[in-house]
């Protein structure tokens, strides 16, 4: 009985292609999802992890590594610190400052038809530096002027992250059980966004 060819694994990556193929990036993603939600939870160690899940999946990318819990781990390990800590005190702050906020504007106040666009824009626009800091390597990790920097001089790619930011604020809001599996794709595009636009093409 004739068994019909299989396919031969692919080895090789095609021109263009970052993570490899088939469900090794879905994979990754969502095992990167996981270990970065569990990381999140203490809050302060938020830049860390998300900083832990770019370095794993730039790991992956540039060395073929397999991604895992102890590659995670590690990664999570170098990135904690006093700073780091410092920085993950930041969103709870802001999240505080944007319910005021929000408050104040349903209170029907004067000016609130300006300050509820101009409220989102900021929100969105810091959660798009903040994303790109924790995908920057040394020595630049977790900096929010180079950030801020790379955000300005690479505006596509800022466009692009912000797309991936708001598509995964409407996951979040209308299927909420999602929300752990959300981490792994956006560090995702904040790497590649990163890696698709490296400190010296921008300089140039």
């Amino acid at each position: 009985m004739a068994h019909a060819p299989t396919a031969p694994r692919r080895e090789r990556r095609e021109p263009g292609e970052v993570f490899g193929s088939g469900f090794t990036l879905f994979a990754d993603m969502l095992l990167v999802s996981l270990l970065t939600s569990a990381a999140c939870l203490p809050v302060v160690t938020a830049p860390a992890a998300f900083a832990a899940a770019s370095a794993t999946l730039r790991q992956a990318a540039g060395n073929s590594v397999q991604v895992t819990a102890g590659t995670y781990g590690a990664h999570l390990r170098a990135h904690l610190s006093a700073r780091s800590a410092a920085l993950g005190l930041v969103p709870p702050l802001l999240a505080v400052v944007v319910l005021i906020d929000a408050a104040l504007i349903r209170a029907a106040l004067p000016g609130a038809a300006v300050m509820a666009p101009a409220l989102a824009l900021l929100v969105l626009g810091a959660t798009v530096v903040a994303l790109r800091a924790t995908a920057l390597e040394t020595p630049h990790l977790l900096s929010a002027r180079e950030a801020l920097l790379r955000s300005a001089a690479d505006p596509r790619g800022s466009l692009l992250l912000t797309g991936g930011v708001i598509l995964g604020g409407l996951l979040a809001w209308s299927i909420p059980l999602l929300i752990p599996l959300l981490p792994g794709p956006l560090a995702f595009a904040a790497t590649v966004v990163d890696l698709r636009s490296p400190a010296d093409a921008l300089e140039n």
